[in-house]
């Protein structure tokens, strides 16, 4: 969690948008990929990226995604699928998230509860959520 906190520092810093960082890990503990918000263009989510660099990856099933944030169980515009979508529909056994998206920008995230829903262990780590937040203190975060 914590290269994917270095990661969410990386982020252009928007008015309209959170700073997220991700990594995909696979079963043996290596890093598969890595993506961070807005990193190949401005709508890019962390998630979004770190899987668009692999593809249909088989190992895909026995991986981690490591995000700073919840992921999106809807985006503000239907132009791509929210991250929760394209987490289900890439396999991935284990989401690890630092802190839940508020409500700023979509109303009732439930990335987690679908997720789990579809039988994706969640793991969330409050004790770094303040961590994950920092670079978004700009934002309002209520």
């Amino acid at each position: 969690m914590r290269h994917a906190i270095e990661l969410a520092r990386l982020c252009p810093r928007s008015p309209t948008a959170f700073s997220v960082g991700a990594v995909v890990v696979g079963a043996d503990g290596v890093e598969l990929a890595h993506g961070f918000s807005r990193e190949s263009d401005e709508k890019v989510h962390a998630e979004e990226s770190a899987l668009n660099k692999l593809g249909d990856d088989p190992r895909l099933a026995q991986a981690t995604i490591y995000s700073t944030l919840e992921p999106c169980s809807r985006r503000a515009t239907a132009t791509r699928p929210p991250c929760t979508d394209r987490i289900l529909s890439a396999g991935l056994a284990r989401v690890v998230i630092a802190w839940r998206e508020p409500a700023t920008f979509v109303e009732n995230c439930v990335g987690v509860e679908k997720l789990r829903e579809h039988g994706v262990e969640v793991i969330e780590l409050p004790d770094l959520a303040a961590e994950a937040m920092s670079m978004n203190r700009h934002l309002d975060l209520s």
